[in-house]
């Protein structure tokens, strides 16, 4: 063979590298320079510096290395909330979309996680309650934990949620192992009776024993399902632990870390069953090497963060999960990440054109059927020629629909009453609008939750056999219930719903209006049952607007 040929073959045999050059960050020292299969390089810092990320990478069979980027960094400085949010909740984002048990095999989420329909998230929070946290920032913690356990449960997932307090030693408030741990109001209630003075003889920050806790209880459960059986193996868990400082007592929290990935078999196929997310809180006596060798590494994600104080985490835990990933009809859920808009906040929001002027707003129900008033549709034109414009139609996000068919009440006349004196009357002003095409479910365009359905059962956190009495006493339990109209500008008008005694004040003050009504006799001919009355006091007036400023009702019910 010519000696060229023989050459070229030895190198396609044997390829420059099986992985692609990791590259080196700015500050970062690396050692190592092969990048075959198997081959490591390892990571410092030069000077002062600390590391985040991986120490040491691995050039795994999938041509990827193991790991995360490794970063050096001042040992105190602080992550900004506004890049953490984003950051974790990309990465919580991607473990509950792929724990979604409706979710399609054929769609890749996140990391593109496949798992059985008979998958599970065990969530396990552990706080610091050393005396080096101030009972307001342990307040925070607590109301950050409830924000994030609220959220979770709105992705329709099947999970358990354990929460442990420590200081020196652990509290077990709740294991996975409870049937209440599935609870969603039983979770919250028991993070709302936890107390700072719970720890108060502990003075130190056992960060070990607390993770070793979550150890003992993965082990249980183990022995209780058995070790080889799918509903183990399918089982995902994600502990978040938030501290204020370094641990300094009981030992090394590594080890317990080390014992949880061994107990879960934790290898590259199974890397994504396990999240540990360290983060954080506080002064200068924050460990960062520790939080960093705590938290999970993971290709294109962090999982270790140090916030300045409680009130960032807050921030963190309001916005982090963002659900422009979810392409399921979940009802009821808004992007509440820092940088969502108005529509995205609200993507049940419609409106409704009949020609090129919008006249009236609505809302999905569902990804074909849309709910608005009948008075949207007292002209008597041809309704092919109507649009709804359904996501943001400012954006490449929106969409106008056909209507294939508009289904209004029967029992709805305008000018029923007019005999009576009353020239518009809006009984039963309700109808149903079913588009042309099905809409495509986004981050701009999700169904609300309708009462009486399984959907506002779950974004109300009622048990499977709740009725629609227990809907309505969930929905109308207070004599005045915020609420506000969205004009068709966007602009939100906020108002009380009126009930009980209070309903009776408030239409009182409709018979007095004697320009509108001057031979009214009987005020309940104008509001009738049908009608929750608002307006009065402090409330704005959602019919102080020119024709064609009609609002829609935005209930404060959304998951």
């Amino acid at each position: 063979m010519d000696p060229l040929m023989a050459f070229l073959s030895l190198l396609a045999l044997y390829p420059a590298g099986y992985c692609p050059n990791p590259g080196i960050s700015v500050g970062v020292v690396r050692t190592g320079s092969r990048f075959d299969l198997g081959d490591k390089v390892r990571y410092r810092c030069s000077s002062n510096l600390v590391l985040t990320g991986s120490s040491e990478r691995e050039c795994q069979d999938d041509g990827v290395w193991s790991g995360t980027e490794p970063i050096c960094r001042q040992p105190y400085s602080y992550d900004f909330p506004e890049d953490v949010a984003p950051a974790l909740g990309t990465s919580l984002s991607h473990l509950l979309g792929a724990t979604n048990p409706t979710q399609k095999k054929k769609e890749n989420v996140g990391r593109k996680i496949q798992i059985q329909r008979s998958g599970h998230l065990n969530l396990y929070l552990l706080l610091d309650a050393s005396q080096s946290v101030s009972e307001k920032d342990f307040g925070i913690f607590k109301n950050s934990a409830i924000l994030m356990v609220d959220r979770i449960f709105s992705f329709e997932i099947n999970v358990s949620v354990a929460i442990i307090t420590f200081a020196s030693r652990p509290r077990i408030v709740m294991s996975v192992l409870h049937h209440n741990s599935r609870d969603v109001m039983e979770v919250i209630n028991s993070l709302d009776n936890i107390h700072y003075k719970d720890h108060e003889n502990g003075t130190g920050t056992n960060t070990y024993e607390a993770l070793n806790s979550v150890y003992i209880m993965m082990n249980n459960q183990m022995q209780r399902l058995g070790m080889n059986t799918v509903a183990w193996q399918e089982i995902r868990h994600a502990v978040i632990l938030l501290t204020d400082g370094k641990s300094n007592m009981g030992g090394s929290p590594k080890l317990a870390v080390d014992n949880i990935k061994e107990l879960l078999n934790i290898k590259q196929k199974r890397n994504d069953y396990l999240d540990i997310y360290a983060i954080g809180v506080g002064n200068l006596d924050v460990d960062w090497r520790e939080l960093n060798e705590l938290g999970s590494k993971k290709d294109g994600e962090r999982h270790a963060f140090i916030l300045k104080d409680a009130e960032a985490l807050s921030q963190v835990f309001e916005h982090m999960l963002d659900v422009s990933q979810l392409t399921d009809t979940i009802c009821g859920v808004g992007n509440m990440s820092a940088n969502a808009s108005a529509q995205e906040r609200t993507p049940w929001h419609v409106t409704i054109k009949p020609k090129s002027q919008e006249t009236c707003r609505g809302a999905l129900i569902s990804d074909q059927w849309v709910l608005t008033a009948a008075h949207c549709f007292r002209q008597a034109e041809n309704h092919t020629l109507w649009r709804v414009s359904v996501g943001d139609p400012n954006a490449q996000w929106g969409k106008d629909f056909q209507i294939e068919k508009a289904v209004i009440s029967s029992g709805f006349d305008v000018f029923a009453k007019k005999n009576q004196g009353i020239p518009e009357f809006y009984g039963d002003d309700i109808a149903l609008v079913k588009l042309a095409k099905k809409v495509k479910m986004s981050t701009h365009a999700r169904p609300i939750c309708l009462p009486c359905t399984v959907g506002a059962n779950l974004a109300l956190r009622r048990p499977p056999g709740s009725t629609c009495q227990n809907h309505e006493h969930d929905l109308l339990n207070q004599q005045s219930i915020p609420a506000h109209f969205v004009a068709l500008n966007g602009s939100k008008l906020n108002i009380n719903l009126k009930t009980g005694t209070e309903w009776t004040s408030c239409i009182n003050a409709v018979s007095q209006d004697k320009t509108t009504f001057p031979n009214l006799t009987d005020v309940r001919e104008v509001v009738t049952d049908q009608f929750l009355c608002s307006g009065t006091g402090k409330d704005d007036n959602p019919c102080k607007g020119g024709p064609g400023e009609l609002g829609s009702l935005q209930p404060l019910w959304q998951r």
